[in-house]
């Protein structure tokens, strides 16, 4: 485990992680966090939320938060990296795509597994049958789910920013490794959590979002924070100049972190780090 920082953190953008990162086992911010950050935006610090789910499963913790109207609170972070949104403008002023012949190639080796694929939009998750695992994402997502008929001619028409494979762990780890193999460098394929397999567009992550938005506001990389417990936080916390996990997140994410939170997501782990280290 990385040693705490020995002097205060220079930091003008700090990107947050929602699941076992920022929300609590109850998915919620506890009040402190809260306070924290909004003593940080209060003094020029961006915050960012920075999660898998699309823009409308983030915003009810953007109210949360109460930033929103703010200059250092208007951007959001979405669909692990494939979407930065403008709250003010309220428009998206980056978003990639997976290549449709990618999502019909995923799609047909995990019914070969025996699953079934879902994609994205910024506020509907499609799929082509309604399943346990489906209601699961959608719940956890807070947003609305819908079966599509002709679901392939669906993939290979729209243009969508995320493919999600829900299932059993030991399938998902199965076909992660087929489709590494067949793919390369053509899509970024992950597991979020072991039951949520992963594909995004190549060279895409949150990491790079951050880049993106950090180069747009002027701000360096060396000033910018990111907070992660997970695989699909990886790139973020390799490219924020201040990588911090949580001491409840993978060790591998722990290992190539600068840091490591003392506290976890059930003791205001962010806000107690934030508040010795950077206010």
């Amino acid at each position: 485990m990385k040693k705490t920082p020995e002097n205060k953190l220079n930091v003008k953008l700090i990107a947050l992680d929602l699941d076992d990162t920022l929300l609590n086992d109850e998915r919620s911010i506890d009040s402190k966090t809260v306070k924290v950050l909004q003593a940080a935006a209060d003094k020029g610090i961006y915050i960012v939320l920075c999660s898998g789910r699309a823009e409308d499963g983030i915003l009810p913790f953007v109210r949360k938060l109460d930033i929103a109207g703010k200059e250092t609170g208007r951007f959001l972070i979405a669909i692990n990296g494939c979407s930065v949104f403008d709250m003010h403008q309220r428009k998206q002023i980056y978003l990639k795509s997976v290549d449709s012949d990618i999502l019909l190639y995923a799609n047909q080796e995990a019914e070969k597994s025996g699953l079934d694929t879902e994609v994205y939009s910024p506020d509907v998750i499609f799929y082509k049958k309604e399943t346990s695992w489906t209601r699961l994402d959608v719940d956890m997502c807070h947003v609305k789910g819908q079966v599509v008929e002709n679901y392939e001619t669906f993939l290979k028409n729209g243009k969508f920013p995320k493919m999600l494979i829900p299932g059993e762990p030991e399938k998902l780890l199965i076909l992660q490794e087929k489709m590494k193999k067949e793919l390369k460098n053509r899509a970024v394929i992950f597991t979020s959590k072991p039951y949520f397999l992963e594909l995004l567009p190549p060279k895409c992550g949150k990491g790079e979002a951050i880049e993106f938005l950090a180069r747009e506001l002027g701000i360096s990389m060396d000033q910018t924070m990111g907070f992660g417990d997970s695989m699909n936080d990886e790139s973020m916390i390799r490219m924020c100049g201040n990588g911090i996990a949580m001491c409840n997140g993978l060790d591998y994410i722990k290992k190539i972190a600068n840091y490591v939170t003392e506290k976890d997501n059930n003791n205001d782990g962010v806000g107690d780090f934030i508040e010795k280290y950077v206010l």
